[in-house]
């Protein structure tokens, strides 16, 4: 192409060509499904949505799958799975790249289920969530059983029959939707809603859980082989069996629960013993422990017996007691004398070392003693004396000290005080004389302005103040009847007066000759 040619071609801004080939790219192609293999998936991301990319042998398309659409898929992406996904083909301007935004996705065909199945086993066993030492053994007679499946199916009708025909036991089921979207997390809720009863709630917690679905194909049972219900299973608290499918069938809570049942029947056959067989055990238990005991207390008589008849009367266990009584009898007198000639000979015998010689000289001895004793008490009582006499003059001497420190220190306070008191006399007194100035001030202008708004001031300039016997105001000639008695006030008093006639216009009335010739001096004329 000429340069002529080129200058002619028009000229696009970068966001209407992203634009102009976005819109291309959604025209030509719009809905698609593409088959791959997950690659660099790294899970949702903060704000729920997900970004990998679909890649197969020669080639890679990014992706994105939104919040609400990764919340509703029953199959979760994971790195490494092949999938067949459903989207629209669209562009991302920031990066010049074209992506696939996913709506659906689901494994390519039942080999992927497996190897994603086989995948989470391998993870699993390697936590140790398999383990045997971890599994706990199932109550013998649970009181309560926990079922969690669903309340329309033929399982809860199964496992209520099979526990009545053989034990019949308290049965709390926890409804929930054993496939389809949301029917993991349903699973997962209900197991972990029966550990958290505690034992003082209303309901009582389950003994033991049981896990019922019927039987189906493996993305029927696919809610079993999630990752989250596997594990909830494993952390319950409660023993849990897990009965989904038929003998068969094998999901990831059958290897994470304590024990696994072939069927949600056997599940049933298992929680609970027949009744009917343990009574015939208890009844056979009680009739051979009265047997033995019957036997045991036969035997023990028969030893009592024999015992019996081998044991010698009381006249041959009592004769030679009797013959040796006797014969210490016999004995005693002369033992007696014989010990009281031995004490009085060996009485004889110590009396002799004994004199008042012997005991002057233990007297001296103590009386000896007793001196030096008293001397070197005299002794430690003067040194005692000397040294407390010492202690008493140094303490005395140390307490004047003192006393003249503390009294310096309070004399020197009690000056900074008095001149602090007396600087702040003078200042509350100066605050004093402001403080009046500024009332008296403000208590003249306030009789100013008092005087000035009251209707003395009004009086005093000539004008009166007209109000009835009631002491009310009168503002209007209307308001005022012939023959009616009102107070006129004065700047120097009132008056009393009667009115002859009202007018209610401003012409002024001619006074009457009635008026003019009578004069009351207590009582005024209202317009004389």
């Amino acid at each position: 192409m000429n340069e002529p040619a080129r200058l002619n071609i028009r000229e696009w801004t970068v966001s209407e060509l992203s634009a102009a080939l976005r819109k291309t790219v959604e025209d030509a192609f719009g809905y698609v499904r593409v088959r791959g293999e997950i690659s660099g998936y790294r899970g949702a991301h903060s704000s729920g949505h997900c970004y990998f990319a679909l890649k197969d042998d020669s080639a890679k398309i990014e992706a994105v799958v939104w919040k609400t659409a990764y919340a509703r898929m029953r199959i979760k992406p994971e790195e490494g799975l092949e999938v067949i996904v459903t989207g629209r083909l669209t562009t991302y301007p920031g990066q010049s790249k074209y992506q696939i935004v996913v709506e659906t996705l689901a494994p390519a065909g039942v080999g992927a289920l497996m190897a994603l199945l086989e995948e989470r086993k391998k993870r699993l066993a390697g936590e140790g969530l398999f383990d045997a030492a971890r599994k706990r053994r199932l109550p013998y007679l649970p009181e309560v059983i926990g079922v969690i499946t669903s309340p329309t199916g033929a399982v809860i009708r199964d496992i209520l029959h099979r526990l009545a025909d053989r034990f019949a036991r308290h049965v709390l089921v926890w409804p929930v939707r054993v496939q389809g979207d949301g029917a993991a997390e349903e699973v997962v809720a209900a197991i972990q809603g029966f550990n958290a009863f505690l034992p003082g709630d209303l309901i009582r917690k389950p003994d033991l859980i049981i896990v019922a679905r019927g039987g189906g194909s493996i993305e029927d049972l696919w809610t079993f082989n999630e990752e989250n219900v596997a594990r909830a299973a494993a952390a319950s608290t409660i023993p849990l069996i897990s009965a989904v499918g038929h003998e068969t069938d094998v999901t990831l809570i059958d290897f994470v629960a304590d024990l696994r049942a072939p069927t949600p029947s056997a599940a049933a056959e298992i929680a609970v013993p027949v009744r009917a067989e343990l009574l015939l055990r208890l009844t056979g238990l009680a009739r051979r422990s009265l047997a033995c005991w019957q036997r045991c207390q036969e035997g023990r008589r028969t030893e009592l017996r024999a015992a019996a008849r081998a044991l010698p009367g009381v006249e041959q266990l009592l004769a030679l007691p009797r013959q040796r009584l006797d014969s210490a009898g016999a004995r005693l007198p002369r033992a007696l004398i014989a010990n009281a000639q031995s004490h009085h000979a060996q009485f004889s015998r110590i009396a002799g070392r004994l004199g008042p010689h012997v005991l002057r000289a233990r007297i001296t001895r103590c009386c000896e003693v007793l001196s030096a004793l008293m001397e070197r008490g005299r002794r430690a009582d003067g040194i005692a004396r000397a040294r407390r006499a010492e202690r008493l003059r140094n303490a005395t001497t140390r307490l004047a000290v003192g006393l003249r420190a503390n009294a310096d220190a309070h004399r020197a306070r009690i000056i900074r005080v008095r001149e602090r008191v007396t600087s702040l006399a003078e200042r509350g007194e100066r605050a004093i004389q402001q403080l009046l100035t500024q009332r008296a001030a403000s208590l003249e202008h306030c009789g100013q302005l008092l005087n000035a708004l009251s209707h003395r001031g009004v009086l005093e300039r000539g004008f009166a103040l007209i109000r009835d016997l009631k002491r009310r105001p009168v503002r209007k000639a209307a308001a005022i009847a012939a023959g009616m008695a009102v107070d006129i006030e004065f700047y120097d008093g009132y008056v009393r007066a009667t009115a002859e006639q009202s007018f209610t216009t401003v012409e002024k009335p001619q006074p009457t000759t009635k008026n003019r010739g009578r004069r009351d001096p207590g009582q005024g004329s209202l317009f004389g």
